[in-house]
């Protein structure tokens, strides 16, 4: 069902990074709350479908972690919208196809590539987003870590190089907010349990994950919607969440404190 629409993010300039499952929400949740809304991810068809399936929204695509691209995406953002008040970080991958798994078992290359393409394109995003803002001083900053960070699941969910990347995100964002407080940017980050988003279908499609994940997160039994991921977002990049900055908001239907 589609969400109300609102004003919670009238006037706001955002851009999000990531055009399918929890990206595709947040792009969409946004746009409903009255933002102007810019797109970017690897994959052209997904940023196209998007924008078909949002009128009026823009978008360009590439490889946000390389340096080059990723400063040409948010230049044609700004651009764009005028501006840019709030970055959305969803872009990555799970890396299981590349070579991703338990340490003893994952290959160089499995690493290298969850590295990149999760916390190299959140860092450079960061890096040229956080411009604009310095200079309005103001803006909010949404990264998308994991509750895989701090509540692993050594059974189903061992991805090593996933997990260590989601970490890196959470320090990345309390290290960013504590630097960027004084100068009006907020920067706080979604941590998710399993979404059903394209990225999950392997565990979805797993009747023993699905059996963990009804006690794992037990709110729902289920795995989670990207709206629901979405609407925390939603609140940490709107004014409502003005005086809060440096949190992880886990959205996982009680997965860290579930027996």
């Amino acid at each position: 069902m589609a969400a109300e629409r609102g004003d919670r993010l009238t006037g706001k300039r955002v851009l999000v990074t990531g055009a399918s499952g929890i990206g595709a929400a947040a792009a969409g949740r946004c746009r409903a709350e009255g933002a102007r809304v810019f797109v970017a991810d690897k994959d052209p068809a997904s940023v196209d479908a998007l924008r078909a399936a949002l009128p009026g929204v823009e978008g360009a695509s590439g490889d946000l972690a390389d340096e080059a691209r990723a400063c040409s995406v948010v230049a044609h953002a700004v651009e764009a919208l005028g501006g840019l008040d709030v970055l959305v970080n969803v872009a990555g991958l799970s890396g299981r196809r590349y070579g991703d798994g338990p340490v003893h078992r994952a290959s160089a290359d499995g690493w290298d590539a969850v590295m990149w393409s999760n916390v190299r394109s959140t860092y450079l995003m960061c890096r040229f987003g956080l411009a604009p803002m310095l200079q309005q001083r103001s803006g909010a900053i949404v990264n998308t870590g994991s509750v895989l960070a701090y509540a692993p699941n050594a059974a189903h969910f061992a991805t090593h190089a996933y997990a260590a990347s989601k970490g890196a995100i959470h320090a990345l964002t309390r290290s960013m907010a504590a630097a960027y407080a004084d100068q009006g940017v907020r920067v706080n980050a979604v941590a998710p349990g399993l979404i059903a988003t394209p990225m999950s279908a392997r565990a979805q499609a797993d009747p023993e994950v699905l059996a963990y994940v009804r006690e794992r997160q037990p709110l729902r039994g289920t795995a989670g919607a990207p709206s629901d991921v979405a609407n925390a977002i939603l609140y940490l990049a709107s004014d409502e969440a003005s005086f809060v900055t440096g949190v992880i908001l886990e959205v996982a239907g009680g997965w860290s404190v579930a027996r």
